[in-house]
Formats: C-alpha cells, structure tokens, sequence
C-alpha cells in the first residue's frame, strides 16, 4: 500500500507524527500519510460501543474509551486511540473520536449534492489542516486535483445553480459559496481515487488564505451497514 501511495505526486507518506505535521505542503502535494501497522482489535472496540450507542453518528470520549471492558488486544487498540488525540491534542487541534453508521445524506436537489460521500474540499478561514485516521470500517477516498472538476463549473449544473439563484448577477458566487456548492468537484473520466486505507494518521490541506498548495479533494466512503470507527479534526 505504502509503494502506492509514493507513486502519487500528490502524497508523501512519513514514519511519525513529527514529520506529519512539520512538513508544508507544496506544489501538487496535498496529502501526507503517517503509515503504520498498528496492533490491537479495533473491532472490538467497536462492537462494545455499539451495545451502548446506536446513532448515526456518536461521540466518543476517552472516559468512554476507559469505561469499556476489553481483552489484551482491545486494550491495546484503545491506548494507541488514546495516544493519537493526546498527540493531535498537544499539537493544538481538538480531535473527536465516532462511531459513525452514516452520515446525513443531500438528496434536496437532483443535479447536485453537498454531503460528504461528494468528493469536496474542506474550508477554513484560518490557518489549518484535516487530520484523519479510520481505526476500522471503510476508509476516505482521495484524487488528484487535476483529475476532478468543480462541479459549479460544469455547464448544466451551471445553469441549473442559476435557475435555482433569484438574486443579483453579482452576488451569484457569494450564493454559491453560501451554500458550499463551490467546494464539490466531479470526477473526470478515468480518474483514479486512492483509498486512505485503515490505521494510517493523515493530514490533508484545507482552502484557506495561506495554503501554498490546492485544498485536497476527498470524500466518505459507502458504509454499507458496516460501522466506522474514525478520528477526525
């Protein structure tokens, strides 16, 4: 997987959090990958919290973390968790642990869609990245920005957007940025995705004024009835 991912100019994969977050994106890179093989039974993990929670989408705190009964190698999977927000944590970011059955689907319009199963761009107004790791379940797919589209530039939906706008001629991007349209993108013939795979702590740009790199372009992946255990920030 790790020779996967060097291939692609867009990733570049390190060996700890240091390097993680020290190095700046640049150019057409955009994505970098801590990849690890970690140890311990995520599963489990998992399926003790679901005896509890049932929601789509449930915060996990690390007293719940604590409060659950596990064997040798659920434990141990719930100290490298525990591990990873201290990190993220240290370094300045607020990391939230879920236990995600899906998220909120977009099905209000039928030529576009803004939930996060659409490949997107996250925003910021300041000066920040999108850390991510998917402890089990599905994981996020990535593409190169030269292979998608944004999707307010695609002619049809173009027009439709503006059907839709009753407002003035010049204050249509503000519109379109109101309701986050701009940060949806298409993905062109034969793209290829590449999966963020399972254990791997990414960090991926954001669109904010000081990026010297294009935000990356990413999307949730189908659960399929499978639940996901992800940290994010």
């Amino acid at each position: 997987m790790q020779r996967t991912w060097s291939e692609h100019t867009q990733i570049r994969v390190v060996n700890n959090f240091s390097d993680l977050v020290q190095l700046h994106f640049q150019g057409k890179m955009n994505a970098i990958c801590w990849s690890r093989t970690l140890m311990g039974d995520f599963q489990e993990i998992v399926e003790k919290l679901l005896f509890k929670e049932k929601e789509d989408i449930t915060e996990v705190s690390i007293a719940d973390l604590r409060a659950l009964k596990l064997s040798a190698q659920g434990d141990l999977a719930r100290e490298i968790i525990i591990q990873d927000i201290q990190l993220l944590t240290d370094f300045g970011a607020s990391p939230v642990l879920n236990l995600l059955k899906q998220y909120e689907r977009d099905d209000s319009l039928d030529f576009i869609t803004t939930d996060v199963y659409s490949y997107h761009v996250d925003r910021s107004p300041i000066e920040t990245d999108t850390f991510l790791c998917t402890y089990y379940g599905p994981a996020s797919d990535i593409l190169p920005n030269d292979q998608v589209e944004q999707k307010i530039l695609i002619p049809e939906i173009r027009q439709k957007l503006k059907k839709l706008y009753s407002g003035p001629e010049s204050e249509f991007d503000a519109f379109l940025e109101e309701y986050f349209f701009d940060l949806h993108y298409q993905a062109k013939a034969n793209a290829k995705a590449v999966n963020l795979g399972c254990g791997h702590l990414w960090r991926l740009a954001v669109d904010h004024p000081t990026q010297q790199a294009e935000p990356c372009v990413h999307r949730a992946p189908a659960e399929d009835g499978v639940y996901r255990l992800l940290l994010i920030c």
